[in-house]
């Protein structure tokens, strides 16, 4: 293992839907990961939102035929879920290290080195986008390239930080009751999923439901705080030196914020999809609008390029030219924004 500060103990392998579940001690507490996919494929790793999992995040996406074949023919997938996240966990107690958005970054980077991965490709949402992000500003030469979906890269506003207190103390007294669901189901999904009075929920808030009912309320607080201390990470954007596919639901309540941060982005190597008539998870409420700009974007890594382009063989993970046309609305077939980093002189 390549765990040079003997971090990581312990590795207990466990059976987990769709793949096999270890379970990794950390030097700031245990974490989950369940790989799918053949482990000799260039590694992908995933991290959800808050209160999700592997299977309530990405599931969607993985059981879209296209984007299927897409990820599992090309990678290994590492699913990397929060502490306390993982299906069937164990309530995490207040002994337990409090942990920051920079330990749960630092995580990502141990679990990297104890699989022996040199360089990964990274998929995060929203939380989980942040934690991914502040992992590639801080070891930049791990990452080559971020696909983030609704992601979040400033510190809370005070609304949001004033709301996660709110949730927090509902959490620590009431525990995962109908309020927090709601609110969360909210922070998911666009109302044309989520139903009402009238129209029932459609079948994944439904899953959805279930799945929350499962977590330990403790182990979401503990996200939810490390979450709301979570820093401001738009200078470190600029350290950020690989590609990046930004994906956001016209109607996540984090538009403005992705909006914001992919316009911080190098407009050479970073596109940004907008989602029509969609919450935050776009894995879950459209996966199907991800494949194509999916597909453009990692032609530049060598993957599903035309045989006429592929005139020598290079590392699968070997970023290549990606022409400016690949990102225009018509080559996408989807509402894209390119990206404007450099303002106006003044």
């Amino acid at each position: 293992m390549a765990d040079s500060n003997d971090s990581i103990a312990i590795d207990m392998d466990s059976s987990s839907p769709g793949g096999k579940a270890h379970i990794l001690e950390t030097a700031t507490g245990f974490i989950s990961v369940v790989i799918m996919g053949d482990p000799d494929k260039p590694p992908l790793i995933t991290y959800p939102d808050l209160a999700l999992n592997y299977m309530s995040c990405f599931q969607g996406l993985l059981l879209c035929p296209e984007a299927f074949s897409l990820l599992l023919d090309n990678f290994c997938i590492y699913h990397i879920s929060p502490p306390g996240h993982e299906l069937g966990a164990d309530e995490l107690t207040y002994d337990d290290v409090t942990l920051s958005a920079d330990d749960l970054a630092n995580q990502v980077a141990e679990v990297l080195d104890y699989f022996g991965l040199s360089s990964v490709m990274c998929l995060g949402v929203t939380a989980g986008a942040y934690v991914l992000t502040l992992f590639a500003i801080k070891y930049t030469q791990r990452v080559v390239g971020l696909i983030l979906i609704s992601p979040l890269c400033k510190s809370p506003s005070w609304s949001e930080w004033l709301s996660n207190k709110v949730v927090s103390k509902v959490l620590y007294y009431y525990g995962m009751c109908g309020l927090v669901k709601e609110l969360l189901l909210s922070r998911y999904f666009s109302k044309e999923v989520r139903g009402g009075t009238v129209v029932p929920d459609s079948e994944m808030v439904y899953s959805c439901r279930r799945s929350l009912d499962e977590i330990q309320s403790v182990n979401v607080l503990r996200f939810l705080e490390a979450l709301n201390g979570r820093s401001d990470i738009t200078e470190g954007l600029k350290r950020v030196q690989c590609r990046s596919l930004i994906f956001v639901g016209e109607n996540s309540p984090f538009h403005s914020e992705s909006l914001h941060m992919a316009s911080k982005l190098d407009r050479r190597f970073s596109a940004l999809v907008e989602v029509g008539r969609c919450g935050s998870v776009v894995t879950e409420e459209q996966p199907e609008a991800m494949v194509m700009a999916l597909e453009y974007f990692l032609m530049g890594y060598g993957f599903y390029r035309p045989v006429e382009l592929d005139a020598s063989p290079r590392s699968p993970l070997s970023p290549t030219w990606i022409s400016p046309e690949l990102y225009k609305p018509e080559s996408m077939g989807l509402k894209l924004k390119p990206i404007k980093t450099r303002r106006p002189p003044a």
